[in-house]
Protein backbone atom coordinates (compact mmCIF):
# COMPACT_ATOMS: atom_id res chain seq x y z
CA UNK A 1 0.00 0.00 0.00
CA UNK A 2 1.69 3.43 -1.25
CA UNK A 3 1.83 6.12 1.93
CA UNK A 4 -0.44 8.83 1.63
CA UNK A 5 2.64 11.48 1.45
CA UNK A 6 4.16 9.27 -1.13
CA UNK A 7 0.43 9.48 -2.99
CA UNK A 8 0.18 13.24 -3.33
CA UNK A 9 4.33 13.91 -4.04
CA UNK A 10 2.89 11.42 -7.21
CA UNK A 11 0.05 13.35 -7.67
CA UNK A 12 1.90 16.36 -8.16
CA UNK A 13 4.44 14.95 -10.61
CA UNK A 14 1.78 13.78 -12.64
CA UNK A 15 0.62 16.93 -12.80
CA UNK A 16 3.75 18.02 -13.86
CA UNK A 17 4.28 15.24 -16.40
CA UNK A 18 0.99 16.53 -17.49
CA UNK A 19 2.04 20.01 -17.77
CA UNK A 20 5.29 19.22 -19.96
CA UNK A 21 3.38 17.19 -22.50
CA UNK A 22 1.54 20.33 -23.02
CA UNK A 23 4.36 22.76 -23.06
CA UNK A 24 6.35 20.71 -25.40
CA UNK A 25 3.24 20.32 -27.82
CA UNK A 26 2.80 24.25 -27.56
CA UNK A 27 6.71 24.29 -28.70
CA UNK A 28 5.63 21.82 -31.59
CA UNK A 29 2.94 24.02 -32.95
CA UNK A 30 5.33 27.13 -32.77
CA UNK A 31 8.11 25.01 -34.73
CA UNK A 32 5.70 23.98 -37.30
CA UNK A 33 4.27 27.27 -37.94
CA UNK A 34 7.48 28.82 -38.52
CA UNK A 35 9.47 26.61 -40.32
CA UNK A 36 10.71 23.79 -38.22
CA UNK A 37 9.25 20.96 -39.14
CA UNK A 38 11.90 18.79 -37.90
CA UNK A 39 12.12 20.67 -34.31
CA UNK A 40 8.04 20.40 -34.40
CA UNK A 41 8.33 16.43 -34.93
CA UNK A 42 10.74 16.14 -32.42
CA UNK A 43 8.86 18.38 -30.02
CA UNK A 44 5.89 16.19 -30.77
CA UNK A 45 7.46 13.31 -29.88
CA UNK A 46 8.67 14.92 -25.97
CA UNK A 47 5.13 15.35 -26.03
CA UNK A 48 4.10 11.49 -26.16
CA UNK A 49 6.89 10.79 -23.74
CA UNK A 50 5.89 13.55 -21.41
CA UNK A 51 2.56 11.33 -21.40
CA UNK A 52 4.06 8.29 -21.56
CA UNK A 53 5.80 8.90 -18.00
CA UNK A 54 2.62 10.69 -16.47
CA UNK A 55 0.56 7.30 -17.78
CA UNK A 56 3.68 5.49 -15.70
CA UNK A 57 2.70 7.54 -12.31
CA UNK A 58 -0.53 7.04 -12.87
CA UNK A 59 -0.65 3.33 -13.04
CA UNK A 60 1.99 2.97 -10.39
CA UNK A 61 -0.03 4.60 -7.85
CA UNK A 62 -3.24 2.92 -8.70
CA UNK A 63 -1.40 -0.65 -8.69
CA UNK A 64 -0.09 0.29 -5.26
CA UNK A 65 -3.43 0.24 -3.95
CA UNK A 66 -3.58 4.72 -4.17
CA UNK A 67 -5.99 6.76 -6.67
CA UNK A 68 -4.33 8.74 -9.22
CA UNK A 69 -6.54 12.11 -9.99
CA UNK A 70 -5.63 14.99 -12.40
CA UNK A 71 -5.26 18.45 -11.63
CA UNK A 72 -5.89 21.72 -12.81
CA UNK A 73 -2.99 22.86 -15.57
CA UNK A 74 -2.29 26.38 -16.43
CA UNK A 75 -1.81 27.38 -20.32
CA UNK A 76 1.72 26.69 -21.48
CA UNK A 77 3.59 29.91 -23.14
CA UNK A 78 3.06 29.84 -27.05
CA UNK A 79 5.42 32.53 -28.49
CA UNK A 80 8.72 32.22 -28.86
CA UNK A 81 11.56 34.28 -30.32
CA UNK A 82 13.83 31.92 -32.36
CA UNK A 83 14.70 27.87 -32.01
CA UNK A 84 17.27 28.99 -30.10
CA UNK A 85 14.56 30.19 -27.43
CA UNK A 86 12.67 27.03 -27.78
CA UNK A 87 15.27 24.66 -26.88
CA UNK A 88 16.88 27.37 -23.98
CA UNK A 89 13.41 27.11 -22.77
CA UNK A 90 13.12 23.22 -22.82
CA UNK A 91 16.88 22.73 -21.09
CA UNK A 92 15.23 25.73 -18.39
CA UNK A 93 11.97 22.93 -18.07
CA UNK A 94 13.84 19.87 -17.89
CA UNK A 95 16.38 20.78 -15.00
CA UNK A 96 13.11 21.60 -13.43
CA UNK A 97 11.40 18.22 -13.85
CA UNK A 98 14.63 16.82 -12.90
CA UNK A 99 14.41 18.76 -9.65
CA UNK A 100 11.20 17.88 -9.11
CA UNK A 101 12.05 13.72 -9.11
CA UNK A 102 14.92 14.56 -7.18
CA UNK A 103 12.55 16.12 -4.83
CA UNK A 104 9.69 12.79 -5.48
CA UNK A 105 12.79 10.66 -4.66
CA UNK A 106 13.42 12.69 -1.25
CA UNK A 107 10.17 11.57 -0.22
CA UNK A 108 9.94 8.75 -0.96
CA UNK A 109 13.49 8.04 1.30
CA UNK A 110 12.00 10.27 4.09
CA UNK A 111 8.99 8.17 4.03
CA UNK A 112 10.92 4.96 3.76
CA UNK A 113 9.52 3.73 1.10
CA UNK A 114 11.75 2.22 -1.23
CA UNK A 115 9.75 0.43 -3.58
CA UNK A 116 8.47 3.70 -4.93
CA UNK A 117 12.14 5.13 -4.50
CA UNK A 118 13.54 2.20 -6.76
CA UNK A 119 10.15 2.85 -9.44
CA UNK A 120 11.45 6.73 -9.31
CA UNK A 121 15.37 5.39 -10.04
CA UNK A 122 14.06 5.03 -13.96
CA UNK A 123 12.69 8.34 -14.24
CA UNK A 124 16.35 9.56 -12.75
CA UNK A 125 18.12 8.11 -15.46
CA UNK A 126 15.95 9.21 -17.79
CA UNK A 127 16.43 13.18 -17.22
CA UNK A 128 19.90 12.51 -16.91
CA UNK A 129 19.59 11.21 -20.87
CA UNK A 130 16.98 14.21 -21.48
CA UNK A 131 19.18 16.69 -20.04
CA UNK A 132 22.19 15.55 -22.09
CA UNK A 133 20.13 15.33 -25.37
CA UNK A 134 18.92 19.09 -25.15
CA UNK A 135 22.51 20.50 -24.12
CA UNK A 136 23.92 18.65 -27.33
CA UNK A 137 20.39 20.05 -29.30
CA UNK A 138 21.71 23.27 -27.73
CA UNK A 139 25.27 23.82 -28.51
CA UNK A 140 24.67 22.72 -32.01
CA UNK A 141 22.01 25.41 -32.30
CA UNK A 142 24.22 28.32 -30.51
CA UNK A 143 27.45 26.90 -32.88
CA UNK A 144 25.57 28.00 -35.66
CA UNK A 145 24.08 31.06 -34.84
CA UNK A 146 22.03 33.00 -36.91
CA UNK A 147 22.98 31.26 -40.08
CA UNK A 148 20.14 30.31 -42.02
CA UNK A 149 22.06 27.29 -43.78
CA UNK A 150 23.23 25.84 -40.30
CA UNK A 151 19.34 26.11 -38.80
CA UNK A 152 18.46 24.27 -42.07
CA UNK A 153 20.62 21.40 -40.81
CA UNK A 154 19.91 21.16 -37.37
CA UNK A 155 15.99 20.93 -38.36
CA UNK A 156 16.54 18.34 -40.65
CA UNK A 157 19.35 16.12 -38.15
CA UNK A 158 16.26 16.68 -35.25
CA UNK A 159 13.47 14.91 -37.68
CA UNK A 160 16.07 12.35 -38.46
CA UNK A 161 16.76 12.01 -34.40
CA UNK A 162 13.46 11.67 -34.32
CA UNK A 163 12.52 9.01 -37.06
CA UNK A 164 15.70 6.93 -35.12
CA UNK A 165 14.08 7.24 -32.09
CA UNK A 166 11.82 4.35 -30.86
CA UNK A 167 8.39 5.08 -29.51
CA UNK A 168 7.81 5.99 -25.81
CA UNK A 169 7.72 3.06 -23.93
CA UNK A 170 8.93 0.77 -26.77
CA UNK A 171 12.71 0.13 -25.59
CA UNK A 172 13.92 -0.59 -21.75
CA UNK A 173 15.36 3.11 -21.45
CA UNK A 174 12.22 4.47 -23.47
Amino acid sequence: MIKKAVESAIIEQIRREEHSSRLYLSMAIWCETNGFPGAAAFLYRQTEEERFHQLKFIHYVNDRGGKAVLMALDQPANDYTSLLDVFQKVMLHEEYVSASINELYEVTLIEKDYTTGNFIQWFITEQIEEESTMKTILDKISLVGDDKGGMFHIDKELAAMTAAAPAPGASATA
